[in-house]
């Protein structure tokens, strides 16, 4: 398949204008921006797959940049309290920033800002809806069109997938209707930590349920989460749980549960092939009824023999238990697993660190950062919030070399677009086509690598754990154009996804929301700022000035234009002012610092 590269990027490998920032930090955002650079400066290319692209593979990390540095400490950061530090925080605790929220947290401290976002807890979401009858897909349950099925009973195959789509769907909706709190991204950061697939599970309504008890602890206590996913039916399935009975012991979530979900695989000392097997024999017996979706332990299958440990666990035994004692046995495990505190609560707090912070972490970070974090951690008894309330109030989340220093996310672009643009799709469309609103991100999403509710993996998305590309995994030679080609539909055409609502950019109400708007210089300064994870290069603001201007070299053109359609919308004035600002927008959408966070 041939991807075109047609748009039109100017070089910015000159002065990148970064003079607020130091020497260490403009090295490693400069082996970003030249990376975002090279696959944007490329022309036509033959595309396979991400793995083997020629354009990826050329200049994606071979090695973590050895440039990453830091003295900042878990301090509470007592530096400048701007809109530059209130936007870098909403940007890694939310998708996307709307000025909204930005004003609400400017008029707060920064540890009651923090405290806010932690503490704002949303109310829980009406439940997805049957938006499938009216594309041809009777409910055979019974089920009506606009209303819930997550308490139906199981339907044929064609309602099943149906609902799974609903269910994914519904949740994209949550994202981009999300309130000013952390809970979104914590539920995402749990959904890929505790990595489920929905069409793997099999039905819609378990992965509705897991989703909900993610929510349900997204900032809680991290043991009692661990013991409740366990039993998760969702889970159950997903690892073969149902299927690990006495006479069959099946090892595939006794090895997840110590090697991604807890422990880790990175201690020099470890549990053993033998601790698995011995986890696998604990957690025998747990199945889920088909038609209430809840799990429930059967003694009959359950294997009361005595489990041996190995040293790793200080070869502690878990004693067998007959009848319903035997479930018992399955929090005698977490509770073992538990005594690796210091495993654990590194492990947990340098994932934690990486999706918030930065993937890089030396060994100055993981001495003076991860390590007391996960201090924090333990010192709390496994409670999140304190370790994120310690590292989001801290001096070393603010410092310089962490702003910008990752590529966005296809949600935090997809999301981004719709909250930071108050892009709006109105909640008095019906099911059917406030559904197909939604469809349309979540399915771009799906093509550019993040398909919601399906990691690839059971160790979720590798752009999360795989060193050295890390966040570079989210960006190839046919994913960029199509960011690109997202940015240019907002802000041109819209799109409609067969309903009569048009969704789009509206670039006049958007300026218009700006009190610098008249001002080019100024205006272009603001849209930097706020768009851009780092300072955009001297080269493309003059080129946005100049597409603002129409090659004017007198700032009161724009002024002009912009001050007649203010006191006079008409068509005409409209007209002028919209297409000066659409090739404006469109070329700093199409910037390598807009796909940085």
């Amino acid at each position: 398949m041939q991807i075109d590269f047609h748009y039109n990027f100017a070089n910015t490998s000159g002065n990148h204008n970064l003079v607020d920032r130091d020497l260490l930090s403009n090295m490693s955002k400069l082996n970003r921006r030249q990376f975002l650079e090279q696959l944007t400066t490329s022309q036509t290319k033959e595309i396979t797959t991400p793995e083997i692209d020629p354009i990826f593979d050329k200049y994606a990390n071979k090695e973590l940049p050895g440039a990453y540095k830091t003295t900042t400490t878990l301090n509470e950061y007592t530096g400048p309290w701007t809109s530059t530090q209130v936007r870098h925080l909403l940007r890694r605790t939310m998708f996307g920033v709307k000025e909204s929220d930005l004003t609400t947290l400017e008029g707060m401290s920064l540890s009651a800002a923090v405290d806010f976002l932690l503490d704002n807890i949303p109310a829980p979401p009406a439940p997805p809806l049957n938006n499938y009858t009216d594309y041809g897909v009777p409910d055979i349950t019974g089920v009506p069109g606009g209303q819930t099925w997550v308490n139906a009973i199981t339907g044929n195959g064609d309602v099943n997938s149906t609902r799974q789509a609903s269910f994914k769907v519904w949740w994209f909706g949550l994202l981009i209707n999300q309130n000013l709190s952390v809970m979104e991204k914590m539920i995402f950061f749990w959904h890929n930590h505790f990595a489920t697939q929905v069409y793997v599970v099999g039905q819609a309504q378990l992965s509705y349920r897991h989703h909900i008890l993610l929510r349900n602890n997204a900032l809680g206590n991290f043991k009692s989460l661990v013991k409740s996913i366990t039993k998760d039916a969702a889970m159950l399935m997903y690892l073969n749980g149902a299927k690990n009975i006495k006479n069959a012991p099946d090892e595939n979530y006794a090895r997840e549960l110590q090697e991604l979900f807890t422990v880790g695989k990175n201690n020099s000392s470890n549990y053993t092939e033998d601790d698995v097997k011995a986890a696998a024999r604990v957690l025998t017996g747990w199945q889920v009824n088909d038609i209430s979706f809840e799990s429930f332990f059967q003694p009959a299958l359950h294997d009361t023999t005595d489990k041996q440990f190995s040293s790793f666990y200080g070869d502690s035994v878990i004693h067998g238990q007959g009848g319903s004692n035997g479930a018992n046995e399955t929090d005698e495990l977490i509770e073992l697993i538990f005594t690796k505190e210091q495993e654990i609560a590194h492990f947990i707090c340098e994932k934690l660190y990486r999706f918030f912070v930065y993937y890089n972490i030396d060994t100055a970070v993981d001495s003076s950062i991860i390590q007391s974090l996960a201090t924090i951690f333990i010192n709390n008894n496994f409670e999140i919030k304190p370790v994120l309330s310690a590292l989001l109030k801290s001096e070393h989340f603010f410092d310089n070399n962490n702003a910008g220093c990752y590529i966005k996310t296809p949600l935090d672009l997809l999301i981004g677009a719709f909250r930071s643009f108050n892009v709006n799709i109105p909640g008095t469309l019906t099911t059917k086509d406030i559904y197909a609103l939604w469809t349309y991100p979540y399915l771009l999403g799906n093509i550019l690598g993040l398909d919601l509710g399906e990691p690839p993996n059971v160790a979720g998305w590798p752009a999360f754990y795989k060193s050295p590309v890390y966040y570079e995994m989210w960006i190839n030679s046919s994913t960029l154009p199509l960011r690109m080609e997202f940015c240019d539909t907002m802000l041109n055409t819209g799109y409609t996804s067969g309903t009569s609502t048009t969704v789009t950019i509206d670039v006049l109400e958007y300026t218009r929301t700006i009190s610098v708007a008249g001002n080019a210089t100024a205006l272009i300064q603001y849209l930097q700022r706020v768009h851009c994870g780092i300072d955009i290069a001297t080269t493309d603001i003059d080129t946005l000035k100049n597409i603002l201007l129409a090659g004017q070299t007198n700032e009161s053109y724009w002024t002009d234009i912009w001050n007649n359609y203010l006191a006079d919308p008409s068509p005409e004035n409209t007209a002028i002012a919209k297409n000066r600002l659409t090739p404006m927008y469109t070329f700093l959408l199409r910037l390598p610092e807009y796909q940085l966070c």
